[in-house]
């Protein structure tokens, strides 16, 4: 049995041919795993996925955002003001397949097979002299495919699982480009284009490729300087419109200094007095110089840092639940073992220093955004993280195999593997069922479910009100943007009738007969149809229609008056 095992291993490495299956069969299951069920996991978009795909739909028709703004490079979504390119991506789906769910989640989940395919051929980039590369390559490009992390958020509209793909393409293009100078051409492209579609690319990238630039100096002095300085000015180029759109619009960095740490100066200043008040009347000569908020803030970003490496949030809880899949954390069980030997194996091994000091910068990197802002750690701001851990897990597994190989206990290698692989599998159709199962019974409300179901019933009768009064209270704030995306609401209509004008939280807004603003049932005027939470309506009155969440809770409710 052990003989036979480690000879087929052994076998099925050395065909080449049987390579490129693995490597195809490993697309697949990438392509099954983030376009099955696509529109329907999870069971309703969110007001970022409902908001990309009504703008780009505007765009499409009109050639302006909901706030009348010509062709953005920075959207201001709900006053979130962030890159725009997503609604661009997603235009074309849009155009052929109609306004919808799945043609808004596309780009991402192309992008996400696009990332996974990326990693094979970065792998093989970095570990070019590495023995075991095709194994490396293989199953860190398989790690990421499974990956509950990149799955999550390759299965819904969300920026930066594009900006990640960007990102792993630019390093690949980066280091072949040392070698052949034409593939920095590409390289400059997909890194300008990252910070076009996500907020912390703006930080992550130029401090990563200042770090890259420093660890492969030589090989860099060695092409032509013509080159080089070419390559900085198409940058600079390709980032100009950026770059103008930051600084023409005084509100573009709103929403960085609004999750920035820095932005609750009231919480800092009210503690450190407090601090310094007492170390005052105790004469706390050490109180007094580190009680401060200059302190308190360089704290708040160690602490935001350190954060993204705890293994309880990786592995076990997770951050918010659109993030993760019920009972999951952001990695598989089975890979902390193997992560913790890759880490080490790393740290220590002979590889190229070029390598290791790649991998361990963009591994160090990736927290620096997340770290200056509020709500760590953070799975979206931190997603650079892959595919490194995945690499490190891959080293891990093949340093556990080779390590079983030297093992002389037969039935003790066999117990292992048998119980190892039954675990892996376990930890797998585990998730499985979390994800595609359960994350829709548990998460339905997170994912502000029930406006579709609202709509559907609506529509038919809405010629028989005068106004449609609809809550943008919590949990239907923003209610406005999805009775467009599900009305598919003529943004030539929308624009004409004034737009949005400001998307605060709790901002009313208006389009046809349709309002959007707090119910309030006794001076509300007969007539109308409301649509609300059970909260807005009195106890013992009826409703048309009541739209449950699918774990049962009520949602919505539908009441005439």
């Amino acid at each position: 049995m052990d003989r036979w095992f480690w000879w087929l291993t052994k076998e099925i490495f050395k065909m080449k041919n049987l390579n490129r299956l693995l490597f195809v069969l490993i697309i697949f299951v990438a392509i099954v795993l983030r376009f099955y069920q696509l529109g329907g996991v999870p069971p309703s978009p969110d007001w970022d996925e409902a908001a990309l795909g009504w703008t780009s739909y505007s765009i499409i028709e009109t050639g302006k955002d909901e706030y009348g703004k010509s062709f953005p490079v920075i959207l201001r979504s709900f006053d979130d003001y962030k890159p725009a390119l997503y609604i661009y991506l997603v235009a074309p789906f849009i155009k052929f397949l109609g306004l919808n769910l799945v043609s808004v989640r596309l780009p991402a989940a192309i992008f996400g097979v696009l990332a996974v395919s990326a990693t094979f051929y970065l792998v093989r980039e970095l570990f070019e002299k590495f023995k075991y590369r095709d194994h490396l390559s293989l199953l860190s490009s398989f790690l990421l495919a499974i990956s509950p992390w990149h799955l999550q958020f390759s299965r819904i509209a969300f920026e930066a699982q594009v900006g990640l793909s960007l990102n792993i393409l630019s390093i690949l293009f980066f280091l072949k480009g040392l070698k052949n100078r034409f593939y920095l051409l590409p390289a400059v492209l997909f890194a300008a284009l990252s910070i076009y579609v996500y907020q912390s690319e703006k930080v992550y990238l130029p401090i990563l490729f200042a770090v890259l630039g420093l660890i492969y100096l030589k090989d860099i002095l060695k092409l032509p300087k013509v080159w080089i300085l070419g390559m900085i000015a198409f940058g600079i180029i390709l980032t100009i419109p950026m770059i103008y759109g930051l600084y023409s619009d005084r509100n573009a960095l709103l929403r960085a200094k609004g999750v920035s740490v820095f932005s609750d100066q009231t919480q800092f200043l009210k503690r450190s007095a407090v601090k310094l008040s007492q170390d005052y009347l105790e004469n706390d000569r050490l109180g007094l110089i580190l009680d401060n908020r200059r302190v308190d803030y360089m704290r708040a970003v160690v602490g935001g840092y350190i954060s993204h490496f705890s293994l309880n949030w990786l592995f076990t809880t997770g951050d918010i639940e659109r993030h993760h899949a019920p009972g999951m954390g952001l990695m598989y069980l089975w890979e902390l073992p193997f992560l913790l030997i890759g880490f080490y194996i790393l740290f220590f091994s002979r590889h190229s220093l070029k390598t290791r000091l790649t991998i361990f910068a963009i591994l160090l990197i990736s927290p620096i955004p997340a770290s200056i802002t509020t709500g760590v750690p953070h799975a979206i701001r931190n997603m650079n993280f892959l595919p490194v851990v995945q690499v490190l897990s891959g080293l891990g597994i093949i340093e556990s195999i080779l390590f079983l190989k030297r093992y002389k206990n037969t039935f003790m290698k066999t117990s292992v593997i048998v119980l190892g692989l039954a675990f892996l599998i376990f930890n797998f159709v585990y998730f499985l069922n979390q994800y595609f199962v359960q994350q829709n019974y548990f998460y339905s409300q997170s994912w502000q479910y029930g406006y579709k179901e609202a709509v559907d019933y609506i529509k038919p009768i809405e010629k028989n009100y005068k106004k449609i009064i609809v809550s943008n209270d919590r949990p239907l704030d923003q209610s406005y943007m999805f009775f467009l995306f599900y009305l598919k609401y003529s943004p030539k209509d929308y624009l004409s009738e004034g737009g949005t004008v400001s998307g605060g939280f709790r901002e009313d807004h208006k389009f046809g007969k349709y309002e959007f603003r707090e119910i309030s049932w006794d001076s509300e005027e007969a007539g109308n149809l409301y649509v609300g939470r059970p909260s807005d309506f009195p106890q013992f009155l009826g409703s048309m229609k009541q739209i449950n969440y699918l774990n049962g809770e009520p949602a919505i409710l539908i009441v005439g008056k």
